[in-house]
């Protein structure tokens, strides 16, 4: 089977809140916070999530990026906000992340801000000079921030993903199904195999990555961070650009960070990747996010044959 092109547009897959579709008491506490009116709004579309993510432009010339969420009609993505909030509260101001500016938090919403920063979104297919912008971002985190910091307080990745193997149960893998209890033995091992210090960023993803105009690339979307090894996150992102033709292997042998990383490791983590989201991409297809299972699906297939080529099978 060869790999499968990426099958939704990377840049236009949100259906987003829209600024204007706030209530007017919000936006007036926001343009309050911005300190100037509002005279233009222009929303993020990559994504999967429906919270307003919008940049904001000034009478004052000034640009703010803010996202919110009504806890009532979006009650899950207002509680993912939430989350995310606490999570850059306490996120060192040295990472290379947008830092957290101010939050409005009501009973019916939350709304907040990060630091505005020019920069360009991932194109796809995955081109390797941005590729490594991101590889050396995450380099950065993994030299700076090892171990994380204590006062985030974090889990552990091995936690985060304990459920994972559990989505192989009833699953086909689309190739070489004989081999389909290797990977569940593979997935379960993680346990075991992908313990670390390091701060993990958990959901490193072309969308959730801002590439700055002086070559340097920052993380957005601080979700699910965690402890685990130092390679993880660049590795998670790799299986994408695998998907986008990239020669990943030749990628990791360029890196040192990469080179470290255990082989039967690294197969342990695809094999959790592609039950999770062969799994997930399985699921019916939510109204306000029409190409997140197309995307799972996708990734869950690109680590599955990645998997098959690292195992010969």
């Amino acid at each position: 089977m060869t790999l499968p092109p990426y099958p939704v547009p990377p840049l236009d897959t949100a259906r987003r809140l829209e600024w204007a579709h706030l209530p007017p008491w919000l936006r007036d506490e926001i343009e309050a916070r911005c300190g100037a009116p509002v005279l233009g709004a222009e929303s993020i579309e990559a994504g999967f999530t429906p919270g307003m993510a919008t940049v904001l432009t000034c009478a004052d010339g000034s640009r703010h990026f803010v996202k919110a969420a009504s806890h009532r009609a979006q009650r899950t993505f207002a509680a993912s906000y939430v989350v995310e909030v606490r999570h850059l509260r306490t996120l060192p101001p040295s990472a290379p992340a947008p830092a957290l500016l101010w939050v409005l938090e009501d009973p019916d919403w939350i709304a907040f801000s990060t630091t505005h920063v020019d920069a360009t979104p991932v194109e796809r297919p995955w081109r390797r000079v941005d590729l490594e912008a991101c590889l050396d971002a995450l380099a950065t985190i993994a030299e700076t921030f090892t171990p994380a910091p204590r006062t985030m307080d974090l889990p552990t990745f091995v936690s985060e993903t304990a459920a994972w193997p559990q989505a192989w149960q009833g699953l086909t893998p689309p190739t070489h199904p004989e081999r389909r209890d290797e990977a569940v033995e593979l997935a379960r091992r993680g346990a075991e195999l992908l313990t670390g210090e390091t701060l993990v960023h958990g959901d490193v993803r072309a969308d959730n990555v801002l590439l700055l105009d002086d070559g340097r690339a920052w993380l957005c979307d601080w979700n699910w961070p965690a402890t685990g090894p130092a390679w993880i996150d660049s590795m998670m992102l790799l299986a994408s650009a695998h998907g986008d033709g990239v020669d990943v292997e030749e990628v990791m042998a360029s890196r040192p960070l990469l080179r470290e990383a255990p082989s039967e490791a690294v197969d342990s983590l695809l094999a959790l990747m592609a039950g999770y989201f062969l799994r997930a991409g399985c699921g019916s297809v939510p109204p306000n996010s029409p190409h997140v299972r197309d995307h799972q699906y996708w990734t869950g297939t690109v680590c599955w044959l990645w998997l098959a080529e690292r195992r010969r099978w």
